[in-house]
């Protein structure tokens, strides 16, 4: 059967060899005992072959393409936190595929890439060494079906509401919004002005849907972290955030729905990301217009669906990702570019490890962290200068995607006020208009 694997092998293109013939001979040992105890047939083997622990040894001399992650490897253990990323790149593929191994990945040959820890991507190269995988081309994106529906776990449609004068049955794809991300208060106080400024815009405007995203009762606001506060956290953010959101559903009665979002930054809420929604405990008459959903959390209102998360991802990835640009190419747009990583990664938070400071529970992010469909528009409130971008996914093909990316920025930045954002979508991302307002 020996004979049968290494003519397996090589007529996929495999050579099987070593230092001497006596390597080879083991080689072939190993895998027929291989084959034995796991009842596979040499073609089985080589079949999966790209991703067994043997790999290091029997080398395809074509190229491979490998899905993996990308990590920063450590030059000291007590020093893993402060490497350069840059300075030390190396990609490793699965514990069951490859036993975890690592190598490092010369990137000479590359013309432009975008890469960060944690990233899953797709590598075609070769490793002429054993040492070292150089790679002649780099695929970032991970496969996604943009028409696929959202999962009935995880869509939450939050009102359907008709522009005036609509005659039609369903509900077209028109929406006025308002996006805002806290703090809502500004340092030197607890009187949540900005938020009631932002309140009062709104009751101008009227819009159909208001989002607010945490941190609502902000842990790092002085008082709150100074503990002199009269009152519980969960008391203030009754009395300050949700009475002034009801007195605003009641003065607009049925025409507005409005989203609460919590952060990690919450001082009244589980800090522990992902994060459940706010347990509001309203009365009947207002649930209808006053929702909160997880974070980070994937919904719906008149058939146009949103994404968001509102931990910093936007500036935790700027501080992690290392790129290069095609020679002679313009600069490009660097924010959209880190936006547009997480459709292509599939995950509100791709980053591994985490940033200090986000109390990331594993195991609850496979499911809660993932975006199973592209959204028509992303939040992803970030201390960065705020935008309104329109961002494109396989840019110039035929398949080309396009989603709207949020950051409204802070509502109150210091003694100061921020700004939000006023949106209107309008059946398609063309027609749609978007204005960052500051208060």
């Amino acid at each position: 059967m020996e004979e049968e694997i290494r003519a397996e092998l090589e007529s996929s293109g495999f050579s099987v060899g070593g230092a001497t013939p006596a390597d080879a001979a083991q080689i072939l040992s190993t895998l027929l005992t291989y084959c034995i105890n796991y009842k596979m047939s040499p073609a089985d083997l080589v079949s999966n072959w790209e991703f067994n622990y043997l790999e290091d040894r029997i080398r395809k001399p074509a190229s491979l393409f490998s899905a993996s992650g990308f990590c920063g490897e450590p030059a000291d253990a007590t020093l893993a936190s402060e490497v350069t990323f840059a300075n030390s790149t190396c990609f490793f593929s699965s514990v069951e595929h490859s036993r975890g191994q690592r190598v490092r990945l010369d990137l000479k040959d590359l013309d432009h890439f975008s890469l960060f820890p944690g990233q899953v991507v797709g590598i075609d190269g070769h490793n002429p060494s054993g040492h070292c995988f150089i790679a002649s081309k780099l695929i970032d994106s991970i496969p996604n079906s943009v028409e696929a529906q959202l999962p009935s776990a995880k869509k939450q449609a939050v009102g359907n509401e008709r522009p005036p004068n609509s005659n039609t049955d369903t509900p077209s794809r028109v929406l006025s919004s308002i996006i805002a991300a806290g703090p809502y208060t500004t340092t030197d106080n607890l009187l949540f002005e900005p938020l009631q400024e932002l309140l009062s815009y709104a009751c101008r405007k009227q819009p159909q849907l208001v989002i607010l995203m945490g941190p609502f009762i902000d842990s790092d606001h002085p008082d709150i972290k100074k503990g002199t506060v009269d009152q519980s956290f969960r008391d203030i953010f009754y009395f300050e955030i949700l009475r002034k959101v009801q007195d605003f559903t009641q003065y607009l009665a049925n025409t507005v729905r409005v989203i609460l979002i919590p952060s990690v930054r919450d001082a009244h809420h589980d800090f522990v990301f992902p994060q459940p929604a706010f347990d509001l405990n309203l009365p009947e008459d207002s649930t209808h217009q006053i929702t909160s959903l997880a974070n980070p959390s994937l919904f719906s209102s008149n058939q146009i669906h949103f994404g968001c998360c509102t931990v910093d991802i936007l500036k935790q990835l700027s501080g992690e990702e290392i790129s290069r640009k095609p020679p002679g190419g313009k600069p490009g747009d660097r924010i959209g570019r880190l936006a547009t990583h997480l459709v292509k990664q599939h995950s509100y938070y791709p980053l591994y490890p985490p940033a200090a400071g986000v109390p990331l529970d594993f195991s609850l992010a496979k499911e809660a962290l993932e975006i199973s469909s592209m959204p028509d528009i992303l939040l992803l409130p970030s201390d960065l200068a705020p935008f309104a971008k329109v961002l494109s996914l396989g840019e110039g093909s035929e398949d080309e995607k396009q989603f709207i990316c949020v950051n409204p920025g802070r509502l109150a930045k210091g003694i100061g006020g921020g700004t939000f954002v006023e949106l209107y979508y309008n059946e398609h991302i063309d027609r749609t208009n978007a204005t960052i307002v500051r208060i």
